[in-house]
């Protein structure tokens, strides 16, 4: 990615690294462990995904009006995360001026925060834990050609077991079975595509012989397996999250093998059968067991059925949350209300747009000096 003429000239920037496929399935104990070599970092992920639905409303992008918002509304979905990225603050104006003459994507957007996150650390290769982004895979492809994918997988029983407690999830196992589905084929036409550029581990694989996993990461990544890896209880980070969300409460101990088979009892037989029909070509092909010999067809009907199970069950779980851990309700209640107001303030300019139809794009003033507003 070449240098812009409205930044100093700079050095190679660090290497992109997307981890896929799918939330639950301990990313974030190897995002912690690998972050102890300072030739590498990822930082909390902003889940862009989650803001992806409001991206069609800012319109045409090459008008400079929509980017700048668009900019502007990124940088600010990132100062609203959960966990904060220690030690920097972004200014809008100076996003916009570097990334204006570069393909415009709300993507590149958001690895010019990770990127220059990475680069204020020193490090040599940046890794974004936004695993719902494989869907979007191509286009970032087509943004940074260099990108590597880390494939964690995980046990579907396992990880749905996992997703239905988790309020970033659904609450039912059929939709979850669903999710987990479309994004283990989401990988694999990313694994097809680009086989050289990524890596496929297994977390019970982790599980058995954390170091030799860390050490084929590190291998693939270029950078250099650290012992300290070995010892997450040492990762501030990692402290801190636990104590922040019972989601994270796990990431400052050791891995527990025996967790391998604790869908057992967290799943009934018939959800077991459920995950194994609707995931089995992937399970098999992973090399996971099956239980069940069931054989089974989902209507729509099921469905229809298990999202109202999982609207009543999410009402539960924020009402649950709040009254066991406040500080991690208000935290997800301030990014949702967030995204909210960005959604209601861009469907308003729509239609203000709309009534416009005819006008050509904009196009901002290019700064050359530093943007100061004044009294």
């Amino acid at each position: 990615m070449s240098a812009t003429p409205h930044e100093a000239t700079r050095g190679p920037r660090p290497k992109p690294v997307l981890m896929i496929p799918l939330r639950r399935c301990g990313t974030h104990a190897l995002r912690l462990r690998l972050n102890f070599n300072p030739d590498f970092y990822a930082p909390y992920p902003l889940h862009i995904v989650d803001f992806m639905p409001t991206v069609p409303l800012y319109g045409n992008l090459e008008d400079d009006r929509a980017y700048f918002r668009l900019v502007s509304d990124v940088v600010g979905l990132q100062a609203v995360s959960m966990v904060k990225w220690p030690g920097i603050i972004f200014d809008p104006v100076k996003i916009f001026e570097v990334i204006r003459y570069e393909p415009r994507s709300v993507h590149r957007i958001v690895w010019e925060l990770l990127l220059r996150a990475g680069e204020q650390r020193h490090a040599r290769v940046v890794m974004d834990k936004s695993l719902d982004s494989v869907h979007y895979a191509d286009e970032l492809m087509r943004l940074f050609p260099d990108m590597l994918f880390l494939n964690v997988v995980r046990d579907p029983r396992a990880q749905i077991a996992s997703m239905n407690k988790a309020i970033i999830h659904d609450f039912d196992t059929l939709l979850n079975a669903q999710t987990w589905l479309e994004a283990y084929r989401a990988a694999d036409a990313v694994i097809k595509q680009y086989p050289q550029r990524t890596l496929t581990i297994r977390y019970e694989d982790f599980l058995a012989d954390e170091e030799g996993v860390l050490r084929k990461v590190c291998g693939f990544f270029s950078i250099e397996f650290l012992p300290e890896m070995l010892d997450v209880s040492h990762s501030q980070e990692a402290q801190q999250i636990s104590r922040m969300s019972a989601l994270w409460s796990s990431n400052c101990f050791a891995p527990i093998m025996a967790n391998i088979d604790k869908y057992k009892k967290a799943l009934s037989m018939d959800e077991i059968a459920t995950i194994e029909v609707m995931t089995g070509e992937y399970m098999q092909y992973y090399g996971y067991e099956g239980m069940t010999d069931t054989t089974a067809a989902f209507d729509m009907a099921l469905f229809d059925e298990a999202r109202d199970r999982s609207k009543q069950a999410r009402t539960e779980a924020w009402r649950e949350l709040e009254h066991t851990n406040f500080r991690d309700f208000a935290l997800r209640c301030h990014r949702a209300e967030y995204l909210a107001s960005v959604r209601w303030r861009m469907q308003q300019a729509g239609t203000a747009r709309a009534a416009q139809s005819d006008a050509a794009p904009a196009k901002l003033d290019t700064l050359s000096k530093a943007f100061e507003i004044t009294d």
